[in-house]
């Protein structure tokens, strides 16, 4: 029995959650961020709930932490110095890509800033074949000379790369041999770690991007790690992963790209888990914090995952879950551009100075000051009190930025900000759902972040979405994730073979090698035999095709009735996606995948009883307030979240307040607090609550 701590940074709060596993109770802390070391607020934050709660450090039992640092320097381009040694033939693989423009139709758009100074990409002499089988020996003088010159030339990391590595690591894995003899000091990516998957470019673009992130993370982390015992907690920390899963700092070190959307995967985590006890099973994630809006969808309990996304223009072949992020959030900056457009984002006042209202400096108009001057917000101090605001000082960036410079008076361009920034996150989910062959007007928006409450039924009612879940802390969900995360490797291994049973054999024994490497891991993560979990998937393409989609399949050595039941999955799949299946056509199985799944204790959230008499909540404030699609204010009543009692239904309008959030609750919309404090907000149109 102890406490558990989950920690999630933000570009602008850094939020706590806190489970008391011995009376079963959960708390939460929102503290400024720090971005110029993100540890600071960590530790600070941490040192507060401690003495605050009385907590003896020792008693501390898990700590898991999601981090942005990875993510920021990938946008800043502040990595380490690096250089890259591949076979001899390839080394402006990552100019040449796989040939296509950054923009179909923009010839001007600019392609990614290199990674790599110049002179820095390297060439070897090997060859290793298609099938594994070495054609030429590895150079060794040649390599050797090599690192001599990346370390004359200041370089603290080296990215390795070779062709068809996948299939055969040992030139690789000869190549960090002798990096780490000749210059042990340097930070080594090799793409065989990494990636044992076909297709060059993505193995060699995540090689470097790894390459690039290691020394800055290492440094981090084992700050982290320092300033955490320092403040008397013995246990070892956790980071999350991209793909919604918790790690060790020792792996975080080997693996940084897995921390790529560290922060945003765990609010995924934790909505799937909120989703489930409250049985609904198609959920659009919308998660919208100080900076930006991070979209995903849960479809029967289960997140979408990419196995290949863009990370600021190179693709890093790392299963991710699927977010899409738009520049919007509570700090994006508003302004009037050259043709006279009114613009939210992408832009971000961050922590510091904030938005204006925040009386920290800031100078521009911000979507937070828009909602001051339209009363969403709380005109006079947010955070529980805890922190003072000023509407006057909202009201004069609008006037001077906005109003001055259009046809808008002060509220009608606070209006304009808030259907602007709406209108970018709609494009957002119509791109996870619409734009996938879902049908969104099926699922519930799970709106969470300090923001997303304030703007959910207004972006759900544009969707034509009819219910919009609210947790108990929307603004700390993403550090919630983290106490509901497991440890997981995802390990994977391509043989391009079609779906036959004469290939069963060679399918069954990759999968059992992929348990094998499984096992090891979990073990070095200290995961006993009975949490141990493993899950089957085959990326599958129709023969010739060239793109796969990622099929599911029971755990266990593949036979008929598996394979039936892939192929026919596998076409359903292809019709929901692209419109159309061809069962005439034969099935090819590209990549191998197995996710070892270490189970963690998660805490078990208590469940309320509603009671008989429920008492009704008295408004602790009458507000005048501007809902979107309205051109005047109306008397609002406000309400405490903590004062509404379970099986209550507020109709709208409301605004309810809490610590880390606001929640907005237009007219024709009512919310319901159900048993787990949740609140279920429909449209008018929708079903009573049973």
């Amino acid at each position: 029995m102890g406490f558990m701590i989950g920690v999630d940074v933000g570009g602008t709060f850094t939020d706590f959650s806190v489970f008391d596993s011995e009376k079963r109770r959960l708390f939460h802390f929102k503290h400024s961020s720090t971005p110029e070391d993100p540890s600071i607020s960590i530790v600070n934050g941490i040192k507060h709930i401690l003495e605050s709660e009385n907590i003896d450090p020792a008693e501390v039992v898990y700590l898991a932490h999601g981090t942005t640092v990875a993510t920021n320097a990938l946008i800043e381009k502040n990595g380490a110095r690096m250089g890259l040694i591949t076979t001899k033939g390839f080394k402006d693989l990552m100019e040449i890509g796989n040939q296509k423009r950054p923009s179909l139709y923009d010839l001007l758009k600019e392609k990614p800033q290199s990674l790599i100074p110049p002179g820095l990409k390297c060439e070897v002499t090997e060859r290793v074949c298609f099938d594994g089988s070495i054609k030429v020996p590895l150079n060794e003088q040649e390599v050797i000379e090599v690192v001599n010159y990346l370390r004359s030339q200041n370089v603290s990391t080296i990215a390795v790369c070779t062709l068809f590595s996948f299939i055969n690591p040992v030139h690789e894995q000869r190549i960090k041999e002798i990096i780490n003899t000749v210059y042990p000091e340097a930070y080594v990516s090799i793409s065989s770690e990494l990636v044992n998957e076909f297709r060059e470019y993505p193995r060699m673009s995540t090689a470097v991007l790894n390459a690039y992130l290691g020394p800055v993370m290492k440094k981090y982390v084992n700050n982290f790690q320092k300033c955490v015992k320092e403040a008397g907690i013995e246990v070892a920390p956790y980071v999350t992963q991209s793909n919604g899963s918790i790690i060790s700092i020792s792996e975080t070190v080997d693996c940084p790209i897995k921390t790529a959307v560290s922060g945003p995967s765990a609010g995924v985590i934790g909505a799937r888990y909120i989703s489930e006890q409250c049985g609904i099973n198609k959920i659009i994630t919308f998660d919208m914090g100080g900076t930006s809006a991070d979209i995903s969808l849960i479809e029967d309990g289960k997140a979408q995952v990419s196995f290949e996304r863009f990370v600021e223009g190179y693709p890093a072949r790392i299963p991710m879950i699927d977010i899409i992020t738009v520049g919007a959030g509570g700090g994006s900056i508003a302004a009037i551009d050259e043709g006279g457009a009114l613009k939210v984002g992408p832009k971000s006042a961050g922590a510091a100075p904030g938005p204006a209202c925040y009386k920290r400096g800031g100078k521009n108009p911000t979507v937070t000051d828009a909602n001051i001057v339209l009363g969403k917000l709380n005109q006079h101090k947010i955070l529980g009190g805890r922190m003072d605001v000023e509407l006057e000082l909202a009201e004069k960036v609008i006037r001077d930025e906005i109003s001055s410079k259009s046809t808008l008076d002060i509220e009608n361009a606070a209006a304009g900000i808030i259907s602007v920034v709406n209108s970018n996150m709609i494009r957002a989910i119509r791109l996870v759902s619409v734009e996938r062959g879902y049908d969104v007007r099926e699922f519930t928006l799970m709106a969470f972040g300090g923001a997303g409450p304030l703007h959910a039924c207004e972006v759900a009612k544009e969707l034509g979405i009819k219910q919009v879940l609210l947790p108990p802390a929307p603004g700390t969900l993403c550090s919630l994730g983290l106490l509901m995360a497991d440890t997981r490797f995802d390990l994977s291994r391509s043989n391009i073979m079609l779906a036959e049973v004469e290939n069963f054999s060679a399918i069954n024994d990759i999968f059992s090698q992929l348990i094998t490497e499984g096992e090891k891991m979990l073990q070095n993560e200290g995961i006993p035999e009975d949490k141990r979990r493993f899950d089957f998937a085959i990326d599958c393409r129709y023969e010739r095709q060239n793109y796969e989609i990622t099929i599911n399949i029971p755990v266990g050595e593949l036979d008929d009735s598996v394979l039936a039941e892939l192929v026919e999955n596998f076409n359903k799949e292809h019709e929901r996606s692209y419109g159309y299946c061809d069962r005439t056509k034969k099935l090819q199985l590209v990549n191998y995948r197995v996710g070892a799944i270490g189970v963690i204790e998660k805490p078990a959230l208590k469940k309320n009883t509603i009671e008989d008499n429920i008492v009704e909540p008295k408004p602790i404030d009458v507000r005048k307030v501007r809902f979107e699609g309205n051109k005047n204010y109306i008397d609002t009543n406000i309400f405490n979240r903590s004062d509404i009692p379970c099986g209550y239904t507020i109709p709208g309008p409301a605004i309810i307040e809490q610590m880390d959030s606001t929640s907005v609750i237009p007219p024709n919309w009512h919310a319901y607090n159900d048993c787990y404090n949740n609140l279920i907000v429909r449209y008018n149109g929708g079903e009573d609550h049973e």
